[in-house]
């Protein structure tokens, strides 16, 4: 027993010597200033008896004979006195008594210049404050009753703190009171030794109706080597390195109310929350104790109240994600600001009116070829029927140069004629300013009533496929191309006007109101649908009607339809207030469908044979040459398509010059002066064969200069009203999506019901959390398919400068996103989570639901991006259904995110459901889920984001940082989506 008391002698007397001091006790002179509570040479010994006001004279705690360290097993406290180390304070009388036993009956009175003023101490008597607010120095003594801990140290462990807020009030400062203001100090004690000792500085005070809370930095730990958690019990777990490296901010949360056994409080570090929870480590059976006078009390109640007001402030997190909030708010009313003053201004700018017709065009030596590229034929979407023509060295002719000439006068019809392959489609569309894939020469111009030169006119194409909405009516769909075609000046109500005219033209007003239809559900007919494709061209008032086989059709017309359009083809050419230039490719037209047309021009393997008056004059053209006369009787187009097809076509096509063209040019009025011909060879308009490639030829154009004739907000508001209107018509997509997202919530939340806390059931938490990522992930790809479903239309839609790519993929997204992806998510995931059981509060709920709705947001756009890259819907859905495997792969879930080799580690940051399972995953754990369970019969309860980075590699921080990358997808799958639908997804034939 002496040589134990000298050892220990001998060690304070070298711990002051070398002016350290333990308890982060402060150096004065020869000896350590010591924390209340605490004792001898180095702080080492705890006070055993006596009271706070005795200081440095109060008896100290003997030393264990076994341990060499200070116990407190055999101590008692004084009456009035208790809590470890008899530092707590239990009655108003006690601290009197205390404080007069040292000062005897001197008054109590502040520092100079510090505290309340001398005219407010008007109750100078000292009274015990047993709550958990502190006002000068008060002391606090709890119970650690943590079940893992109790594991490892069955014994019965005991934190004090010293809570120092304002030194300068305490009756007697550095006795009744330690260290600055805003310091705590506080020391863990097993089984009556002291075990580590910890302070933290820079702390402030907050009360509400809930509590008191005490947020502290710089937090320092200091493991006392020996103890039975500093590896002084054999074979227990040694703490040493955890405590040493406590560090960082420090909360100490204590609750208003209070059972017969005392308050609970929380002791809540970084490290602490990993492992044991949400609160730290928790305290029970708290008791507090402040010998503090009472005018003290007095006059900082007032603003102890309004503390208690004042509430917690909103976290880092939350302010971020407001500002992110209010940002796109301000950005869209900036942006709808905007727009409505760009329609005042369009509205107010523009013509009222538009008229049509009354241009005329003419072309010369227009070719096509198509090169052939490493050794190989490439014809991107080259129609069928222009095939096999032979092959010149740079390429496949589809359209000879050397004999390419026409021209059209306004109120004119021109047919062009030819058997199948013979390059009729490949004309109109060079002459419609189509793009083409291949080279493209010679020159295409336009013509006023004059002989003036128009250098942008407006071209009504008519393609052979009649692609429109099937849920609209074809009054709906001529108003859409009104509203849209035409400029923003024109009044509405001139819009309509000009759809019911355009309806009666075509002889649609019995079927103004029904729906148009498509293969799976009829709804007009074929021929009707011709004349609706029409009307979307001469609605926007086009000056010249460029078709593409009106008479066929993608549904094939009967003789009478053929005859319906042909009637409003020759009305449209000759109106008499606005002649029209009519220029059409017809596939064996029946002798009253050929007679319609004026003119005439026979293609045969991209050589122009004919081209002038139409009628007979080719079969007597023909004859003069040697050609066998059309019988008597005999259908004149079908005779001509005969002659095309043999194979002494191509001496007709070497016999036929382009005098004869030139003719038939002067014979119509409108030759061409010489200085317009130098004018236009001087603008570099007339073009060598391959010198424009995948392009279109000068000169020729849709739309007005490049610019749409509305606004974009205009455009939005358009677009959108016909996705409404689609969406009402056919909901056979929303209700399947919302139907099944309420059948897999029910089987995902019975097959989770209620999970449990075990280490098993957090594997089951997670494991939930990845089947909605997942069930996510392939649900999106409902909207590649939608995507690539409408891409034709927008293609002809975009071709015809209906509106922006911006616009229409805005109002995809809106009316994609929202009432497919975001509702049926939110039905799936409310019905899931509640079933699971998963966090009971309303903040991480939506939380929750906010990681998902990103997620679908993002993996829609990438969807989108995938069907605006590939034409083709298969490779589109293959590469979607790889990439949700992928991500699934590198989630988390299935491997250990450190075991994968550096070499593909790299993979995960590139995998955004990696991301949305770590969020939801740290979301459901920072609710305060505990593990609860038994490893080979000890009982254990720990935190479980350990059991999280242990099993799963997530970081117990990184629920905000993900965000932040969704977003970051949301926005890079959204601006590669506007680029490839701006540059890729364009028509090209």
């Amino acid at each position: 027993m002496l040589i134990s008391w000298l050892l220990v002698c001998f060690a304070a007397f070298w711990a002051v010597a070398s002016q350290s001091c333990e308890n982060y006790g402060t150096v004065n002179g020869s000896i350590c200033s010591c924390p209340p509570g605490f004792g001898g040479p180095a702080c080492e010994l705890v006070a055993c008896g006596g009271t706070l006001f005795s200081g440095s004279n109060r008896p100290l705690a003997q030393i264990s004979s076994n341990t060499t360290k200070s116990n407190l097993t055999s101590c008692s406290c004084e009456a009035g006195w208790g809590g470890t180390g008899c530092n707590v304070c239990t009655s108003s009388t006690a601290c009197q008594n205390a404080f007069n036993a040292v000062k005897g009956n001197q008054p109590i009175s502040p520092t100079s210049g510090i505290g309340p003023s001398p005219s407010a101490l008007q109750n100078n008597s000292l009274t015990c404050n047993v709550q958990p607010t502190v006002y000068a120095s008060g002391e606090m003594s709890c119970q650690v009753l943590n079940p893992t801990l109790q594991a490892l140290f069955p014994l019965m462990s005991d934190l004090t703190i010293l809570r120092t807020l304002n030194p300068s009030l305490s009756p007697l400062p550095n006795t009744t009171s330690f260290g600055p203001s805003g310091s705590i100090f506080a020391q863990l004690i097993y089984s009556g030794v002291e075990q580590f000792y910890c302070t933290a500085d820079n702390c402030t005070q907050s009360t509400s109706n809930a509590g008191t809370d005490w947020n502290c930095q710089d937090l320092r730990c200091t493991c006392k080597a020996g103890t039975s958690f500093c590896g002084g019990q054999p074979g227990a777990l040694d703490l040493t390195q955890t405590i040493n490296t406590l560090s960082g901010a420090l909360e100490i949360n204590c609750a208003n109310s209070s059972t017969t056994s005392g308050t609970s409080c929380s002791f809540n570090q970084q490290v602490l929350r990993s492992l044991f929870g949400q609160q730290g480590l928790s305290l029970s059976g708290c008791t507090f104790g402040e010998c503090v006078a009472q005018s003290v009390i007095d006059a900082t109640s007032s603003s102890a109240a309004a503390s208690a007001t004042s509430g917690k402030q909103l976290s880092g997190g939350v302010i971020a994600g407001l500002a992110v909030v209010g940002a796109i708010i301000s950005g869209l009313l900036v942006v709808l600001i905007f727009g409505k003053i760009s329609q005042r201004r369009a509205a107010k700018g523009g013509p009222t009116t538009v008229r049509r017709g009354g241009i005329g065009v003419r072309w010369e030596e227009v070719g096509y070829v198509i090169p052939i590229r490493g050794g190989m034929l490439w014809a991107r979407n080259t129609n069928s029927k222009d095939a096999e023509h032979g092959e010149k060295q740079d390429g496949k002719v589809i359209l000879d140069a050397l004999a390419s000439e026409g021209v059209v006068a306004p109120g004119e019809m021109l047919a062009i004629l030819g058997p199948s392959g013979a390059g009729k489609t490949t004309l109109v569309e060079i002459l419609a300013g189509k793009r083409k894939g291949g080279k493209m020469s010679g020159k295409v111009e336009f013509f006023d009533l004059e002989g003036n030169v128009v250098r942008k006119p407006r071209i009504g194409f008519v393609d052979q496929a009649d692609t429109l909405p099937a849920t609209l009516t074809p009054r709906e769909t001529l108003l859409f191309a009104a509203r849209l075609r035409l400029p923003e000046s024109v009044p509405l109500a001139s819009k309509v006007e000009r759809v019911s005219h355009v309806l009666t033209q075509l002889g649609l007003e019995n079927v103004a109101d029904v729906r148009i239809g498509s293969g799976e559900r009829r709804g007009i007919s074929g021929g009707e649908m011709r004349r609706v494709s029409l009307g979307c061209e001469l609605v926007a008032g086009c000056d010249v009607v460029v078709l593409d086989e009106p008479t066929s059709g993608n549904l094939g017309l009967d003789s009478v339809s053929a005859a319906k359009v042909a009637s409003v083809l020759y009305d449209i050419a000759h109106d008499p207030q606005s002649p029209t230039a009519v220029i059409a490719s017809v596939h064996q037209p029946n002798s009253k469908l050929y007679m319609t047309f004026s003119h005439c021009l026979l293609l045969s393997r991209g050589h122009t044979l004919y081209s002038g008056p139409g009628g007979f004059s080719p079969a007597h053209q023909f004859a003069s040459q040697g050609i066998e006369r059309c019988p008597e009787g005999y259908n004149v187009a079908d005779w001509l398509l005969e002659v095309t097809s043999g194979p002494e076509s191509i001496g007709i096509a070497s016999a036929f010059s382009a005098d004869n063209n030139t003719a038939g040019l002067r014979r119509r009025g409108v030759e061409r002066t010489n200085l317009e011909v130098e004018a236009e060879e001087s603008s570099g308009e007339k073009l060598a064969l391959g010198s424009n490639s995948g392009g279109v030829i000068p000169g020729v154009g849709q739309g007005r200069g490049g610019r749409y004739a509305t606004t974009f907000l205009t455009q939005f508001e358009v677009l959108a009203g016909r996705e409404w209107k689609t969406l009402k018509r056919d909901k056979t997509l929303f209700v399947t999506h919302v139907t099944i997202a309420c059948v897999l919530g029910v089987f995902v939340g019975g097959l989770y019901f209620n999970t449990g806390t075990t280490i098993a059931g957090f594997q089951s938490r997670v494991g939930c959390l990845f089947f909605l990522g997942a069930l996510i992930a392939f649900s999106s790809l409902s909207a590649l398919y939608n995507l690539v479903e409408v891409r034709p239309l927008f293609l002809r839609e975009r071709a015809a400068s209906y509106y922006s790519p911006t616009a229409w993929l805005l109002s995809r997204i809106v009316f994609d996103v929202i009432p497919l992806r975001i509702i049926p998510t939110i039905v799936v995931s409310t019905i899931t989570y509640w079933m699971a059981g998963l966090a009971h509060d309303a903040a991480h709920f939506f939380k929750f639901l906010l990681i998902l709705v990103l997620y679908s947001i993002a993996m829609t756009l990438f969807n989108f991006l995938l069907a605006c890259l590939f034409r083709n819907g298969g490779v589109a859905i293959l590469l979607s259904a790889l990439t949700a495997l992928y991500q699934q792969t590198y989630a988390g879930f299935f491997v250990h995110l450190g075991s994968i080799p550096s070499v593909l580690r790299w993979l995960q940051w590139l995998a955004p459901l990696k991301y949305t399972l770590e969020a939801l995953s740290v979301n459901e754990v920072g609710s305060g889920l505990m593990i609860e369970d038994t490893l080979q019969g000890v009982p254990v309860s720990i935190s479980a984001s350990l059991i999280m980075d242990l099993l799963f590699g997530f970081g117990a921080n990184s629920y905000y940082r993900d965000v932040l990358v969704l977003f970051a997808f949301i926005a890079g799958f959204g601006l590669m989506v506007i680029f490839v639908v701006w540059f890729k997804v364009r028509e090209r034939r």
